[in-house]
Order: C-alpha cells, then sequence, then structure tokens
C-alpha cells in the first residue's frame, strides 16, 4: 500500500462538513459505492465482533418513508444513498459462534484452536449484559462504522450527513426490522453538495490544539 500524504488527508477532513442540502440528481456511482460498502465492511470492532447491520437504501419510496419518520430532514430523501446502521438486540453466544465459524472458513483453522477466544467474548458479553453495559458497548461500536464510513466518503469525494435526528422504532417499521435480532441506532446521508447549501462553504469552527490535545 502506498500512504496518502497529510496534505491530502486533511484536504479531505477540512471538505468534508454535514450537508443540508444534496442534489437529488446525482447518483454516487456504482465503483464508488461499492468502496463505501467495503469500508463498513473493514470497520475494527471490539473483539472483532462485527455486531451490526447497515441497511443501504436507495429506493425513492422508501427514502420518502424515512424522511417522514426524520422529522422531515430533507437530507434523507435527497441524498443518493441513505445508511442506517443498526445492532444487535440482544448480542450473545449464537453471533459469537458465528463469529467464530467465520474465523475457521477465512483462516483456515481447526475449531478446538479458537475455544478459549469463543468464551472469552461470550464472557464478555454476558458481563457487559449483567452491568446493563451491553447496548452501549453496542453504541460505541456502531460509532466507529460511522465515522470510518463519512471519512471512507471524504477520501472519495463523497458528501455525507450523519443524522441522530430519527424516530428509531419507526425506522425499524419501515425497514422491515421489527422483526429480526436488529434495531435501528443512528443514519447517514450520502451523495453530492447542492451548490447553493450555504453550509458548504462556512469556516469550521474547531477549538485550537492546545484546548483539545494533552501531550505528555
Amino acid at each position: 500500500m502506498t500512504p496518502i500524504s497529510a496534505q491530502t488527508l486533511l484536504e479531505a477532513l477540512n471538505w468534508r462538513y454535514a450537508v443540508k442540502k444534496f442534489d437529488a440528481a446525482k447518483t454516487i456511482p456504482a465503483d464508488t459505492w461499492t468502496a463505501l460498502e467495503q469500508a463498513l465492511i473493514l470497520t475494527p470492532s471490539s473483539i472483532g465482533l462485527q455486531p451490526w447491520k447497515f441497511v443501504v437504501v436507495t429506493n425513492p419510496a422508501v427514502k420518502a418513508e424515512l424522511k417522514l419518520a426524520s422529522y422531515h430532514q430533507p437530507q434523507t430523501a435527497d441524498c443518493s444513498h441513505f445508511v442506517v446502521f443498526a445492532v444487535h438486540r440482544d448480542l450473545g453466544a449464537a453471533h459469537v459462534d458465528k463469529h467464530v465459524a467465520r474465523m475457521i472458513e477465512v483462516r483456515e483453522v481447526g475449531p478446538e484452536t479458537l475455544v478459549k477466544f469463543r468464551d472469552r467474548a461470550v464472557e464478555s458479553l454476558d458481563r457487559a449484559r449483567t452491568k446493563g453495559d451491553l447496548d452501549t458497548w453496542q453504541a460505541h461500536q456502531i460509532y466507529i462504522a460511522l465515522g470510518n464510513f463519512m471519512t471512507a466518503a471524504a477520501m472519495l469525494g463523497v458528501d455525507t450527513c450523519p443524522m441522530e435526528g430519527i424516530e428509531e422504532a419507526k425506522f425499524d417499521a419501515i425497514l422491515g426490522l421489527e422483526e429480526t435480532p436488529y434495531r435501528t441506532v443512528v443514519a447517514c446521508a450520502a451523495g453530492y453538495r447542492l451548490t447553493e447549501d450555504k453550509y458548504a462553504t462556512a469556516k469550521k469552527v474547531r477549538f485550537t490544539p492546545d484546548v483539545v490535545i494533552k501531550r505528555i
């Protein structure tokens, strides 16, 4: 792999902003979108468990329904691709076993080599469940995926807008998640900005390094 330059990275991050107005006539090219889906898949997660489902919506009728469940925010309907980030309702041993099976398949190792890993992973989830922290832990994981997606999009010149202002239960109903192991947490619109969006040229407001970074 050839690393990109520091300048290229910072240019992409400075170019990125939370788009308020998408150009509904522009669609993300198929090859670009395939790369962004791979960015989601390649997102790191604790213990490698990948406790998520990414629902990609491009159907205009479905996006229109989701707009109503997003307090009428126009990004939901006007973007090219709308991604809903969902986590497990009750993450447990079944998912760990699924992950272990995939490890055996990909790494071509014997099941006996992963017994301790499997038991520790299940124990970790059970401990989080007992403490009441399991849902919080999953939310932390899904936000790693959201950040990874937005950064990857910026590197490819694709605009995004993360969206927490949504009605999760209504999203679950619209997307057919109610009878599945998954539930909505957050969403992200992706596409291309309208030139009329005044926020595209607004200066970023960020604290200076001395305020947010401590070097030891």
